[in-house]
């Protein structure tokens, strides 16, 4: 009986032991899950916000629908309605600055942004950018969480991702973003003007999973610091606006400079002064000068204390290149200003003949 015992007593204490090391093994287990994506993510989450827009939107049509007839007798005409819509937006600054996408809020008669947990802010817009697509909203408080926003100058093709948002509205369902993940695929993809009037470019390629509702959420590198803001996708068709893994974000060095003015100004001004006037180097100049077909353009007027004259331009000069991009019409030299989203402080290397010889200069806008 005593052998009985003791052999019962020593199962026991082995069956103890073995639960009490279960829990300790999970926790193992449960700390290996966890990496440096699912820490960006706990780290990050808490400054992304939800955004719910309800906006005014004007069409046109007929009170009598496309009757041939009552069209006749009644024309067309203006409608409005109140339309919503959603999207994702970063808090940048514990004072409540956020920023998205302009196509998120444009419009907007009303601006409505969740923050994780489920709180709800009415958000004033600070102003929007239309060419880059970029919006600065506030809402009131302090010391609210945001996330760090790093440099798109070092991204590297293949470095993880993840892309954080409110994808269809599911922010609304548990009040926290929802995080995808995927490498970075491309960067400095030039879309050049579109018919919206904006431009985008140097823009990231990922292949993390973007769809409605993403846009003006945060790319997010591995170490927690938001490098781009989701704005459009590839879709696999006219019939499908699912994610097909090619999205595109705005490099995040753009955001700031973009969002610097907005705080400024309530707009991101890009008017300049160069104090010069030109003229298209046509076949005619070219023989005079002595110049083969479109070689640059000439410079025929310099104003007095303006950028062009303290660069050291003269009446005469024939400018070749700016930045090293080569120029043959004056129309080239604005648009390369204007897709570069170049602003006052900005400069520019203008190469120029000055009879026989070639110059450069540096030009600042101003």
């Amino acid at each position: 009986m005593k052998k009985i015992n003791s052999v019962l007593i020593s199962s026991l204490f082995i069956g103890v032991s073995l639960l009490l090391a279960v829990p300790q093994e999970q926790q193992e287990i449960s700390n290996s899950r966890r990496n440096a994506i699912t820490a960006a993510i706990e780290k990050v989450s808490p400054a992304v916000a939800g955004i719910n827009v309800t906006a005014i939107e004007e069409y046109v049509a007929s009170p009598f629908f496309n009757d041939p007839l009552w069209s006749l007798l009644f024309p067309e005409q203006i409608y409005r309605r109140r339309v919503k819509s959603i999207g994702s937006g970063v808090v940048i600054s514990s004072d409540g600055y956020i920023v998205t996408n302009t196509h998120v809020v444009e419009g907007a008669e009303e601006i409505v942004v969740t923050l994780m947990g489920g709180k709800e802010y009415k958000a004033k817009l600070v102003g929007i950018d239309n060419i880059s697509d970029i919006a600065l909203l506030k809402i009131d408080g302090k010391s609210f969480t945001y996330a760090k926003l790093g440099s798109s100058e070092d991204v590297i093709i293949g470095e993880w991702v993840i892309a954080l948002g409110n994808p269809f509205g599911l922010f609304s369902v548990n009040y926290k973003p929802t995080a995808t993940i995927g490498i970075v695929s491309g960067t400095d993809l030039d879309f050049g003007p579109q018919q919206s009037g904006r431009l985008y470019q140097d823009m990231i390629q990922t292949d993390a999973a973007i769809n409605t509702g993403n846009s003006g959420g945060p790319l997010v590198n591995a170490l927690g610091e938001v490098i781009g803001i989701n704005t459009f996708i590839f879709t696999g068709g006219q019939f499908s606006e699912g994610s097909i893994g090619i999205g595109f974000a705005i490099p995040v060095d753009r955001v700031k400079a973009v969002v610097a003015n907005l705080k400024q100004y309530g707009k991101d001004s890009r008017t300049f002064k160069i104090g010069w006037e030109l003229q298209n180097v046509d076949s005619f100049l070219a023989s005079y000068l002595n110049l083969p077909p479109n070689t640059g353009v000439i410079v025929t007027r310099v104003e007095k204390s303006t950028p062009a004259e303290r660069s050291g331009l003269k009446v005469g000069d024939v400018i070749i290149s700016i930045n090293g991009k080569k120029v043959a019409r004056a129309e080239e030299i604005y648009a390369y200003i204007q897709e570069n989203l170049l602003r006052q402080g900005d400069k520019i290397k203008v190469r120029f003949l000055r009879g026989n010889r070639e110059y450069e200069t540096q030009l600042v806008l101003e």
